[in-house]
């Protein structure tokens, strides 16, 4: 009964906080409003194959560079217009929704489960195992972003598994300094001592204890590093190393379009403004619940 009773009154604390949550969050419109449009995302990416007009690879030359339906030329059948195969922008766009979520969120997950993983345990024991980490995490941040990705590329090719794991080979680094840090703050702290002077072993003080306490970090620098990871994946497939056309990237879209800037502009526009609204969209809502989860991560920054 007892034990019923603890349970019991955890989920109360939860469903409480939770409750304290959304009512900060509906007192913050930009986080409001990005969590609305990223809603809408996720329901493209769904639903995608259901709504789009067209097969976003459905080659139709008779219809190449077809402007969008309210200009002259246009017509109600391709909405956006069509790009220099004849496929229709409005379904590969649609289509793209779903390439830049999965692959935001494919990098960002795993990048926390390295990075945490690795993370925790050089906070919690220091010694050999934190330098040898310590040191190659550096090693992996001397060399910036988009040059050690492009490199990353040209050694393995192309595609979308091949960007998953060049994005990730760098991604955990940002998580693991993080937990590392956090783990090092909250390591010393009383109730760590308690859990230890009740013969709790290592690994429960880890998962049980110290974790439930850095996780809003975590949940915050995740969510803010996804809208990066989505701009990176854009800027590789825009240079070719990334998604390849005719798969409905968008990246790979900006690309193509901008050989056809002077006559069909909207390849490339209609693209570029998708990935500015996502990433504006994650990045509204990452900027919310830093304020409401974690305030201290704005000084880490």
């Amino acid at each position: 009964m007892a034990l019923r009773d603890y349970y019991f009154i955890r989920l109360r604390l939860a469903a409480k906080n939770f409750g304290d949550f959304l009512t900060k969050l509906a007192r913050n419109p930009a986080g409001v409003l990005g969590l609305l449009i990223l809603v809408f995302f996720v329901f493209l990416s769904i639903a995608g194959p259901s709504l789009a007009p067209h097969d976003p690879m459905s080659i139709n030359l008779l219809e190449r560079l077809r402007p969008p339906m309210w200009m002259e030329g246009g017509s109600a059948e391709y909405i956006l217009g069509t790009d220099q195969m004849g496929m229709d922008l409005f379904s590969r766009i649609i289509a793209g929704t779903r390439i830049s979520l999965m692959i935001g969120v494919l990098t960002v997950g795993i990048s926390i489960l390295i990075g945490a993983a690795l993370g925790m345990l050089a906070g919690f024991y220091r010694g050999a195992l934190d330098s040898i980490l310590s040191r190659f995490a550096d090693l992996l941040l001397s060399f910036p972003w988009l040059i050690f990705a492009i490199f990353t590329m040209a050694v393995i090719g192309p595609g979308f598994y091949n960007l998953v794991f060049a994005l990730t080979f760098k991604g955990w680094v940002g998580f693991f300094r993080l937990v590392r840090g956090e783990v090092l703050s909250e390591k010393t702290k009383e109730y760590v001592e308690a859990a230890r002077a009740l013969g709790q072993n290592n690994f429960t003080i880890m998962l049980r204890e110290i974790t439930p306490n850095i996780l809003n970090s975590i949940i915050v620098f995740g969510t803010l590093r996804m809208g990066f990871m989505i701009i990176m994946e854009a800027s590789l497939s825009f240079l070719g190393l990334g998604i390849q056309y005719p798969e409905p990237a968008w990246g790979s879209m900006v690309n193509i379009g901008r050989d056809y800037m002077l006559s069909a502009w909207w390849i490339s526009t209609f693209s570029g403004i998708a990935i500015l609204i996502m990433v504006l969209a994650i990045n509204m809502l990452g900027e919310a619940l830093r304020d409401i989860l974690d305030p201290r991560l704005r000084r880490i920054e």
